[in-house]
């Protein structure tokens, strides 16, 4: 299969050195609007002979099967819809698209033609997160409570999107993989501290049915880089910490019980519960590595792949609801 990549800025190379490590791809054409960057790319990869300025020969070329996204989301629209129009599958850097309408635009076209449309929601490939994936559908942590998350860290300042659209895709999109349940309404609240007006701090809620909660906190102004996810369950709990070297799961057997006192009906009774913690071990295949094994696989198999675009559809309505709710200074948008 021959693969064309579309932007070699920092993510380009990492999914250009993947795919090619494939027994069964090869990226035969890079483009990317900045000669020193495929200058750069010519020095790593000098087996690819075809690089361009012009990413239109790489979409409309006869000898591509497949197109690699790695663009700023502003472009996602307008490179995706002129690939899948001359018969390309589709990987796209995440976000999907900058607007619901986008997505479903996407989708609709790659379905007609019955090509496959891939979302690169890195996450949803570690190690860390399928391994909390297993246990929630074992149904160990019982009923889920809440999502809890917080992805900070200083910079870097993005000129065209808010730290919404920069950090949350992340953690929206782990949620909609580990939870498997539609939000019913959306809540967000931050500030731009400075001239550009570009929110650099946020707070988002997203509600779910039965009292199920989601919450995200992204800052591009921490003095320290966090990356850590808190799942509650009414039997167990996990921690995930991305930024732990090994143990970066846990799982505690820990919660509260809420007991009614049977002679005084009114009276509630907490008890909690305390027990070990264990740290399972996790599989370390770089995540880049399954995400260009799966698009290929889902190609030859004819099958949706595991992020597909009806699942980076889902993430950007979360994120297009929140930013419509951090202009209106926090207005719940129902969905």
């Amino acid at each position: 299969m021959n693969i064309g990549v579309i932007g070699c800025g920092y993510w380009g190379p990492n999914l250009i050195r993947n795919f090619n490590a494939l027994n069964d791809t090869t990226v035969v054409s890079v483009s990317d609007k900045r000669k020193e960057r495929l200058d750069c790319i010519a020095r790593q990869f000098p087996s690819i002979k075809n690089l361009t300025t012009d990413a239109n020969e790489i979409l409309r070329a006869t000898d591509i099967d497949a197109v690699v996204i790695a663009t700023p989301v502003s472009t996602h629209f307008p490179l995706a819809m002129e690939a899948l129009k001359n018969g390309k599958h589709v990987l796209l850097e995440k976000p999907f698209t900058a607007t619901v309408a986008e997505s479903e635009q996407l989708i609709e076209e790659a379905e007609k033609r019955n090509l496959q449309i891939m979302v690169d929601h890195t996450f949803i490939y570690t190690g860390a997160v399928q391994t909390i994936k297993k246990y929630i559908d074992s149904g160990e942590l019982g009923d889920l409570y809440y999502f809890d998350s917080v992805r900070v860290n200083l910079g870097l300042f993005q000129h065209d999107v808010n730290v919404i659209w920069d950090l949350a895709p992340h953690d929206v999109s782990i949620m909609d993989y580990l939870i498997e349940k539609q939000p019913v309404a959306i809540s967000a609240t931050g500030m731009a501290h400075f001239d550009s007006g570009i929110e650099n701090i946020a707070y988002i809620s997203i509600y779910y049915e039965n009292n199920f909660l989601g919450h995200i906190h992204v800052n591009w102004l921490s003095p320290a880089k966090l990356r850590k996810t808190i799942i509650s369950g009414s039997r167990k709990m996990i921690i995930y910490d991305d930024m732990e070297p090994s143990e970066k799961v846990k799982i505690y057997d820990k919660g509260v019980d809420i007991v009614k006192d049977k002679e005084q009906i009114y009276d509630m009774l907490v008890q909690y519960r305390t027990g070990d913690m264990i740290a399972p071990q996790i599989a370390i295949t770089e995540a880049l590595k399954n995400i260009a094994q799966e698009f290929y696989d889902s190609i030859q198999e004819s099958r949706a792949p595991l992020t597909d675009g009806k699942a980076g559809l889902r993430v950007v309505q979360i994120l297009e609801a929140a930013n419509k709710s951090i202009k209106a200074n926090g207005k719940v948008i129902e969905l």
